[in-house]
């Protein structure tokens, strides 16, 4: 535990290094222009998929949000408290995002919790969390799930009235990427039949 405490601290010294050294370091400039993110990822929790690392990002890049699984609730405009909702609100509406990554995984957890019984769980909130992204495909492999379950999340992205219009005018697009832990490659679904390639395999566009 020492060990990785001391890692952190150590790796705190090369960010001030790297980032924060001098009058016209990377942090004095974002704060002083603020932030203007042109991506935004709702990413998972897991340990291992950190999106501003696997994609080499500078501070500023990305507007992220992290949750169990990856997921994209419905527009549900009530009383109660909607943090990944209020992320999106904040992304789309405020800073005028322009690419909406959602960025499933291989190996994970909260795909786990459904596909192992969720009833026998005995927690506060991860099983009814995770109940969002339930399929009717109970057969599929815990990776095939969790790729099913980013289109319910596409899908609920679509919901919420000012994500559909910025999509709608192309002001806004919307991407589905899957993270494979154990090669540490992200595929891209790019293609109406769902299927999946490698985002290296995709032209880069201005």
């Amino acid at each position: 535990m020492n060990n990785s405490f001391n890692k952190m601290l150590r790796g705190y010294r090369l960010f001030r290094a790297r980032y924060a050294s001098g009058d016209n370091s990377v942090m004095q400039l974002l704060s002083h222009y603020g932030q203007r993110p042109q991506v935004m990822v709702v990413s998972c929790c897991d340990s291992r998929v950190d999106p501003a690392l696997i994609l080499q990002c500078d501070p500023g890049d990305l507007f992220v949000v992290r949750n169990v699984a990856n997921i994209v609730p419905p527009y549900e405009k009530d009383e109660m408290h909607h943090g990944t909702s209020a992320a999106l609100e904040f992304g789309i509406c405020f800073l005028k995002i322009k690419h909406l990554i959602l960025f499933g995984h291989s190996q994970c957890g909260g795909i786990q919790v459904l596909l192992e019984n969720p009833d026998a769980n005995h927690n506060d909130f991860i099983t009814n969390w995770v109940s969002l992204i339930k399929t009717q495909h109970p057969t599929l492999d815990a990776d095939d799930y969790a790729k099913q379950a980013l289109n319910l999340s596409l899908q609920n992205c679509l919901t919420f009235p000012w994500i559909k219009e910025e999509v709608e005018r192309g002001e806004l697009i919307l991407h589905q990427w899957f993270f494979d832990v154990k090669k540490g490659q992200i595929f891209t679904c790019e293609n109406r039949d769902g299927s999946y390639q490698p985002l290296e395999e995709v032209k880069l566009t201005s």
